[in-house]
């Protein structure tokens, strides 16, 4: 199976990445097992499905910027500054006057129960982003953009993401998210992911997000589902049955999970998404793609945190290495 060619402007300053929407910050129990109820004391990490893949590119080496909303208070602050600490350009990372930095609480139960209560309210900062606030030139320029569904769930969040869709007008490798959180939306997705989907060349999501997006359950329909929505490539993470992918040119790659155990499942995605967009940067086939961001994912699930927890690339050669893979 062939890669994905990941074109660009040839700017030379433009970013490797450019990712878009939810930041916050995530307080993790420090001890697992544990109820909120009963928790008392936690961890304070940078959080935020986006501003995670960000990270988890940056620590592979990758140039990358996120395209995000804080509020104008000390949380703000701190998650800037983590931004920045990690290696990801904050310039588009800015502040709204009178809305709270998001906060997100877990509970984790190994190896497979962890609930999440989000603290977004009256309204997220991250959903203020307005089409009139977007770099488009930086966008277009960007070798791989990358959106998520939660940034189409309000507006101008969901016009200001839909406008920088427009603007890559699929000319380069933009990556749809699908990042379902029914919590967060008071309508019905399917219009508006019908929209995403035209302007995207990768779909990315476990099975829910993906059947939620094309109504099919069974993850090879899901798959022919997205690529007869417009995608190129469509990637569908089956947890502990591994990682499907489907090209348009009809080739397929199925890669078994790398087992671990899990610690905290939740940054495991978006550690996935990070070394997607560095696999499909470095041009790399597919499958091969599939199986360095299967090992990205693995080695976070194994650790408490998401953002800290993203590894560099040695680590995850290393896994790969344990496991047989390439």
């Amino acid at each position: 199976m062939g890669g994905l060619t990941v074109t660009g402007t040839g700017d030379p300053f433009a970013f490797d990445l450019i990712t878009m929407g939810r930041i916050g910050v995530d307080l993790y129990p420090l001890t697992t097992g544990v109820p909120l109820a009963e928790a008392e004391t936690f961890g304070k990490f940078l959080g935020g499905s986006p501003a995670n893949v960000a990270v988890a590119a940056a620590r592979l080496g990758r140039r990358v910027a996120v395209i995000t909303r804080t509020g104008a208070d000390p949380f703000g602050g701190y998650l800037r500054s983590e931004l920045r600490r990690f290696g990801v350009d904050d310039r588009w990372a800015t502040e709204v006057a009178g809305l709270p930095t998001p906060i997100t609480f877990c509970e984790i139960f190994p190896p497979d129960r962890f609930p999440l209560y989000f603290y977004r309210l009256p309204k997220a900062p991250d959903l203020e982003i307005a089409p009139d606030e977007v770099d488009l030139e930086a966008v277009r320029a960007a070798r791989v953009f990358w959106m998520t569904g939660t940034g189409l769930s309000e507006e101008p969040s969901r016009a200001a993401t839909l406008a920088a869709l427009e603007a890559r007008a699929r000319a380069a490798t933009t990556v749809f998210d699908l990042d379902w959180r029914p919590m967060l939306w008071r309508e019905k997705p399917g219009p508006y992911y019908e929209r995403a989907l035209a302007w995207a060349t990768v779909a990315v999501g476990n099975t829910e997000e993906c059947e939620i997006a094309t109504g099919e359950s069974d993850p090879y329909a899901a798959a022919r589902a997205l690529l007869a929505a417009g995608v190129e490539l469509a990637v569908v993470k089956r947890g502990p049955e591994g990682v499907l992918a489907v090209h348009r040119d009809g080739s397929v790659a199925e890669v078994p999970p790398v087992p671990v155990e899990v610690v905290n499942g939740l940054g495991a995605g978006d550690a996935f998404g990070g070394a997607l967009c560095h696999g499909l940067l470095a041009g790399w086939p597919v499958e091969r793609v599939m199986r360095y961001a299967n090992a990205a994912g693995a080695i976070v699930a194994s650790r408490l945190a998401c953002s800290t927890a993203m590894p560099f690339s040695h680590e995850v050669e290393e896994v790969l290495g344990r496991a047989g893979g390439v």
